[in-house]
Parts: C-alpha cells; sequence; structure tokens
C-alpha cells in the first residue's frame, strides 16, 4: 500500500498547436469582422450626413420663405430660432459646411442674394462612390 504507481505525469495547460490554432481563429473571425464594423460606421456617419443635409436645406427654405429673402449666412438660421445649433458634418467632425450662393437674378430678393443650398466640405467618396460633397 505504501507503493505508487507512476502511470504518467499529468500536465495541465495547453500545447503550442493548441495555441497556435486558436490564435489562427481568432484573426480570421478578426478579419472578417473589423472591415464589416469599418463599414457599418461609415454608413452610420452617411445618413446622418443625409438626414443633417435634408434638414439645413429644410431650414433654409423654411428661412427663406418666412422672411422674403434667403439667408447671408447659416448662423442667421441659429440666431432666428430656426435652429438651436449648427449641426455637425459627420464625415469632417466639424459644423463648417459649404454653401452656395442663389443667383441675384432668380433669387427671392435680388437686391439681397443668399445662400441657396449647403454641402458637406468632405473630400471623401461615400460607399457608393460619389463624393460627399456633392451631396
Amino acid at each position: 500500500m505504501g507503493r505508487r504507481i507512476q502511470s504518467g505525469r499529468r500536465r495541465f495547460g495547453f500545447t503550442l498547436i493548441e495555441l497556435m490554432i486558436v490564435m489562427a481563429v481568432i484573426s480570421i473571425l478578426l478579419a472578417v469582422a473589423v472591415p464589416m464594423y469599418q463599414r457599418s460606421v461609415v454608413r452610420a456617419k452617411e445618413s446622418v450626413l443625409r438626414q443633417n443635409l435634408f434638414t439645413l436645406r429644410t431650414v433654409i427654405d423654411e428661412f427663406t420663405y418666412d422672411k422674403a429673402k434667403a439667408p447671408q449666412a447659416l448662423q442667421d438660421l441659429v440666431q432666428e430660432g430656426y435652429l438651436r445649433q449648427m449641426p455637425v458634418d459627420p464625415m469632417t467632425g466639424e459644423s463648417d459646411w459649404t454653401t452656395i450662393q442663389e443667383d441675384a437674378v432668380t433669387s427671392v430678393n435680388q437686391t439681397e442674394p443668399g445662400i441657396f443650398d449647403i454641402r458637406s466640405k468632405s473630400d471623401k467618396k461615400s460607399l457608393e462612390g460619389t463624393p460627399y460633397n456633392e451631396w
């Protein structure tokens, strides 16, 4: 009874091959997941940009209709209460937009032509291939 039979040492842990297989599986999953995540972030930013452009264009039209003249600067929309604050362009991270002035001949108030349209200042392209500054 005092004798012990050593049938082999039990080792705890993982072998190098097992660790390498796990690391390979993890790297494959990351290689698939990271691009999908990045595309979904870009899609979300594009959606926010579309919504901000729609809102700004609608507010510019409302201002022009109400005041019988187009806004001279985007800050006029905030000062007159049409917006609480200027929305941020998600592509540039700033609330700085490219404004397009209306033609004096076709403007509502020909003595004071103002802002007719607004665009993003980003020089990047969308997932569809169109530049954001052409939206």
